[in-house]
């Protein structure tokens, strides 16, 4: 038996339930790992409150972990016992002591990189790496604008968009965060909780707007975001930190200026074997020369993971957050 953080109905933190759990032999495809870090996302939350609804309970939530791997499956190539390996994405149960995993989700993690830092970025660092690689490739001397830049995602995607010779325009809310974010390469920083931030990116602009608007945020920031854009930009929704956006008229769209808009996911950007291994080795590759320097700004224990809920939904977290079996 091991242990793992497990809901048996959707709700609040309070709903997170340590239990015992088997997880017994890998089968045809798969590896058992025996995590020693776990990292903390939003999407941890939508699982726990059934905004994602999760197909069977009791379930185990969590998309993102680094540990050894203890048994392999037929069949199994990607990995071999006693590797040191980080995954992100599906299937969910990162909450656990041990699990059962699609070894062809598995990465090594490279000498250099310890395991705390892997299961602190591999969902944060390639969510990054997709957003402005492949999602909307941005160009040198180009300007961005960036919500919620200091947290998990927002101080990766702004050091690697800095490196690549973009500016980044941030928002944050506080003194603390905005001093992180201009930290983290953002070159202007907005706080949102006292200043309006579409004057703000207008004014930064000289009124032409940004090409494009990556967005955790969602409620509060929707549909100023849209405010923000130049013609023909691009919306990026990957969040929805304040709640969802909902539903909204395409009309919309073309009365700001013909833009597009998209929600992208991890999964749909990593679906193949291929595209996993260059989205994580080039995030493996930017950390190891010191280009995007991770913050673990938070550790709990797993079993505490309530109370890692309760401070990321109350936005007292910076950076990466990472649990502790």
């Amino acid at each position: 038996m091991t242990k793992a953080i497990r809901i048996h109905k959707p709700g609040g933190p309070e709903v997170l339930s340590w239990d015992d759990v088997e997880v017994g032999a890998p089968g045809p495809g798969e590896a058992r790992i025996r995590h020693t870090a776990i990292g903390l996302n939003y999407i941890d939350v939508y699982m726990r409150n059934g905004l994602y609804p999760q197909p069977k309970l009791p379930a185990s939530i969590g998309l993102e972990g680094a540990g050894v791997v203890e048994a392999i499956g037929a069949g199994v190539t990607e990995v071999a016992v006693g590797d040191r390996v980080a995954y992100a994405g599906g299937p969910p149960g990162s909450y656990a002591e041990s699990r059962l995993i699609p070894a062809q989700r598995l990465m090594r993690i490279p000498d250099g990189i310890d395991d705390r830092q892997a299961a602190s970025m591999m969902l944060k660092g390639m969510t990054a790496r997709y957003l402005i690689r492949a999602t909307y490739v941005v160009k040198p001397g180009e300007t961005i604008l960036l919500h919620a830049a200091a947290g998990g995602v927002g101080l990766i995607l702004a050091q690697w968009a800095k490196q690549l010779g973009v500016t980044v325009i941030g928002t944050a809310g506080g003194p603390e965060k905005v001093a992180l974010a201009k930290a983290n390469g953002c070159a202007h920083v907005i706080d949102y909780s006292r200043e309006n931030f579409v004057e703000r990116v207008k004014e930064i602009t000289g009124g032409k707007g940004v090409p494009v608007v990556y967005d955790s945020v969602g409620k509060a920031t929707f549909p100023g975001s849209l405010d923000c854009l130049s013609p023909r930009g691009l919306f990026v929704t990957f969040g929805n930190a304040s709640g969802p956006i909902g539903s909204m008229d395409p009309l919309l769209l073309s009365g700001k200026g013909s833009l597009y808009m998209t929600r992208p996911t991890l999964n749909t950007y990593t679906a193949s074997r291929a595209h996993l291994e260059t989205t994580a080795n080039d995030l493996f590759a930017v950390v190891k020369a010191g280009h995007v320097k991770l913050r673990i700004n938070q550790t709990y224990p797993l079993k505490e993971a309530a109370q890692a809920h309760r401070d990321l939904e109350a936005r007292k977290t910076t950076g990466s957050t990472v649990l502790l079996p």
